[in-house]
């Protein structure tokens, strides 16, 4: 049974609870385990990552988080520095990741994307990851 270890930044409890009902029922549906990693924010979610993938306890990673676009340019630099950690990480590691960090402009656009009766990023997210262990594996690659 695979395992997995979810990141989820707290910022916006709501939306992240909601992204995380739908990236385990994802997850339970496939008959797979996981933990939970809880952090700040977006971007302290690619150092969370490393560390379980350093751990060598999980088969893969899913990413959970929101940004609201702000009055400053905080928001375009935790949206591309979390990203780009998250992709040095799948690449450097090898590592099956789910992406789901929403970058919305208003609290309005994230609902719509992370209810799981709309949008439902955690799931997407969790499905992603399932994709790449799988793909991961069809390859034999350890």
């Amino acid at each position: 049974m695979p395992h997995f270890c979810i990141v989820v930044a707290r910022f916006y409890e709501d939306i992240a609870d909601e992204m995380m009902r739908g990236a385990v029922a994802r997850l339970e549906q496939a008959g797979a385990s996981h933990d939970f990693v809880a952090v700040p924010g977006a971007f302290e979610i690619p150092a969370a990552v490393r560390f379980a993938i350093e751990s060598r306890k999980y088969d893969g990673y899913i990413a959970l988080g929101c940004v609201i676009r702000g009055e400053t340019t905080h928001y375009d630099y935790v949206c591309t520095e979390s990203a780009r950690g998250l992709n040095d990480l799948a690449m450097n590691h090898l590592a099956p990741l789910g992406y789901g960090i929403l970058t919305v402009e208003n609290k309005e656009q994230a609902w719509e994307r992370a209810a799981v009766g709309q949008g439902n990023k955690g799931r997407d997210a969790a499905e992603a990851c399932l994709h790449m262990l799988a793909l991961k594996q069809q390859w034999d690659m350890k």
